[in-house]
């Protein structure tokens, strides 16, 4: 295993949206894309069924972290879209633990669908974490 295999084991993923930061989050999940296929049946061809690309799918994103000062532009970021939805772009790198960029996704047409608060029960003492749930319009070239 090389130096650059063991680079990725150890992330974690700084946002920006509109090029201000959200701050980091210790997990990415639904970084991906899917073809849509539709299947169409020819008459008198019995060897195959024809596979035909349709569109692009994204998943939704979500972004996991621990509670912390950035925890506020998040709830900002909902408050303020009571005045209208806008579309945005953003950026998540992946970093190592020294910083250094490994990766990095550039999406457009972002949207916040969800935010999670963490669970503060006296009973049963745990971390505290927050999950953001973004959608988007595929990502874009830097």
């Amino acid at each position: 295993m090389g130096r650059a295999d063991i680079e990725a084991v150890a992330v974690y993923f700084v946002v920006k949206v509109d090029n201000d930061s959200l701050g980091a989050f210790n997990s990415c999940e639904g970084l991906g894309c899917e073809v849509v296929m539709e299947q169409r049946e020819e008459g008198g061809q019995n060897g195959w069924v024809w596979q035909l690309p349709t569109r692009i799918k994204y998943p939704n994103i979500k972004l996991t972290r621990q509670v912390t000062a950035d925890s506020e532009k998040i709830t900002k970021w909902f408050a303020n879209m009571a005045g209208g939805i806008r579309r945005m772009t953003a950026t998540i790198e992946a970093r190592n633990p020294e910083g250094k960029k490994i990766a990095s996704w550039n999406l457009q047409g972002v949207v916040p669908v969800r935010w999670t608060g963490p669970q503060l029960n006296l009973d049963s003492p745990k971390i505290a974490t927050e999950t953001l749930e973004l959608a988007h319009h595929g990502f874009v070239a830097a």
